[in-house]
């Protein structure tokens, strides 16, 4: 990102938050809708292949892509920034001396291309000379011609700026209203047009469109100076701006009347509930410190998913790939050989990147393998992990399970996260029925602030929303709390999973990983759940 580009998205300022890394330039909105011709990329994808081969290489593949990004940010009643961006171009990798090599181009010209193919073998052949041992590339059947939308009903790059702003800065009133003191709301959209080819006879076109809405409202108690924030109960998904039209169907009310949302959103109405909430949290006792049973709203669960089961069961996380810059993982090979016991029965974690209005839905990954849905851990067992082509030797597959991602046509593609989801209960199972045999307990809503260690054992977690629990009833709220986990110790505290009626997606738009680093987004869905017998702590910081 240049220094242009970095001071037009500066403004945005959620802390934490990855931003895709590379922006070629600021576009009109009305420039956004507009596509590549799909007979213009074959022809640009048959002459790298073409090159590549004639250059050597075993294997090629050409990703052609456009990557369109909206934000637009607003505070109070003041617009903060409106930023488009536009990245267009190829990546060609290929196999050559059993060695990968990749380029990438700008040039959307046959000439360029090739001339892109052919320094990727060059780069090939160059690291063959260095490599140990050949790259082992699992067999990928070639598909042909094929194309994959994402269904949306409204393609959210179409909308109106002017409509947008309007929707934020109505929610920003609206918790004004309600007794907020500041507000702040984005909407972030992102369409990424992918094409897809290589020797194995694939050309596949995808058109992927993502969105999200995050807010946060702050209220401050003026006499004390303390204050308090909730942030919005929205999850990203693969959908389009048909998001917030909040369909009834799609909200979860839970026994003590805190609203969630599913594939609908209503921003209005959760700003007013956060401005509520926000005041309320100023006056809510803090927690006494000890061990509780937590019943865990998918709004803060997937979190915990993402964090102490999705990274740690990557593959190349396990192999120690990732050990400089993000660690390992406690879930090593031996374990699944020797059938660890990672969660309880209750527990049954899969993988599906075909899971509709989720944020990794695709029909196929950047390396041209069909997606699927597996298992990762079935009724508490440890059985499989997530890998690419060149990964699935070393677990004795055949096939890629389809974990291939890149963030731009000019970052090669590597194994990422697909959407990793906790199975809903097989038994009815409401929230009401799970909380009326909690005792003593602790009923928490949304994700908050998290910390966990290098090989993903040790963590703990906050939220945004935290009710206290005694004998069978919620009797208010309660502040200052987080708990601590033992990844494999939590799982195996888990003693309930309400049924799919109640399961919902949440999720990750900006997951980091690798080096050089890039972006990609993922869900993580679940029905409420129970953990018995949590340590919760006191997160209050006396000031003296």
């Amino acid at each position: 990102m240049d220094r242009r580009d970095f001071l037009a998205c500066s403004g945005i300022g959620l802390g934490g938050l990855m931003l895709p890394s590379l922006f070629t330039r600021a576009i009109a909105a009305e420039e956004l809708a507009t596509t590549i011709d799909v007979a213009r990329k074959k022809a640009l994808a048959d002459a790298g292949l073409a090159a590549a081969r004639e250059s050597g290489a075993s294997y090629a593949d050409v990703r052609i892509g456009r990557y369109l990004r909206q934000f637009v940010v607003t505070r109070e009643d003041k617009v903060q920034n409106v930023v488009n961006t536009e990245s267009t171009g190829v990546g060609v990798r290929v196999i050559a001396g059993g060695a990968w090599g990749f380029a990438a181009t700008n040039n959307l010209t046959p000439d360029g291309v090739a001339g892109a193919a052919r320094q990727a073998a060059a780069i090939a052949l160059a690291n063959a000379r260095m490599q140990s041992e050949p790259v082992r590339f699992a067999a990928a059947p070639g598909f042909g011609e094929v194309s994959w939308r994402t269904p949306i009903r409204r393609n959210a790059m179409e909308v109106p700026v002017k409509e947008k702003v309007e929707l934020l800065l109505g929610v920003n009133a609206a918790a004004t209203n309600a007794g907020a003191d500041f507000v702040n709301s984005t909407l972030f959209a992102v369409n990424e047009q992918k094409y897809f080819a290589s020797t194995d006879g694939s050309y596949i076109d995808q058109d992927v469109h993502r969105i999200w809405a995050p807010m946060t409202v702050t209220a401050i108690d003026k006499a004390s100076g303390k204050f308090r924030s909730r942030s919005g109960l929205s999850s990203p998904m693969g959908l389009g701006y048909e998001y917030f039209e909040g369909d009834p169907a799609q909200k979860f009310v839970s026994p003590n009347g805190v609203v969630n949302y599913g594939h609908s959103y209503d921003m209005v109405e959760d700003a007013v509930a956060a401005a509520k909430q926000a005041r309320e949290k100023l006056h809510a006792p803090s927690v006494k410190p000890g061990r509780y049973d937590l019943v865990l709203d998918p709004s803060h669960t997937w979190l915990t998913i993402h964090e102490s089961v999705g990274h740690p069961l990557e593959l190349d996380r396990v192999l120690g790939y990732e050990a400089n810059y993000a660690g390992t993982s406690f879930a090593t090979l031996d374990k699944r050989e020797q059938g660890f016991r990672y969660g309880s029965d209750e527990v049954t974690i899969f993988a599906d990147k075909t899971q509709p209005g989720s944020l990794g839905a695709v029909a196929y990954d950047d390396e041209g393998v069909k997606c699927k849905r597996w298992d990762l851990i079935r009724d508490g067992i440890l059985v499989d992990y997530q890998t690419i082509r060149d990964q699935a030797h070393i677990l004795g597959k055949d096939e890629s399970d389809g974990c291939c991602y890149a963030d731009s046509w000019s970052t090669v593609q590597f194994q990422r996260m697909p959407n990793v989801s906790l199975a809903p209960g097989k038994d009815k199972l409401s929230v009401a029925d799970m909380i009326k045999d909690v005792e003593d307990g602790i009923y928490i809503v949304g994700d908050g602030s998290f910390s966990i260690d290098q090989q993903r054992y040790n963590a703990q977690f906050g939220g945004q929303l935290f009710y206290e629990i005694k004998d069978g009833a919620i009797t208010g709220m309660v502040e200052d709390v987080a708990y601590q986990i033992r990844t494999p110790e939590f799982w195996n505290a888990c003693v309930a999973v309400c049924d799919e009626s109640d399961y919902r997606l949440g999720g990750s738009f900006f997951d980091g990983k690798g080096q050089p680093s890039q972006v990609s987004a993922v869900s993580h869905g679940s029905s409420t759940a129970r953990f018995n017998g949590i340590n919760v702590i006191n997160t209050a910081r006396n000031l003296g």
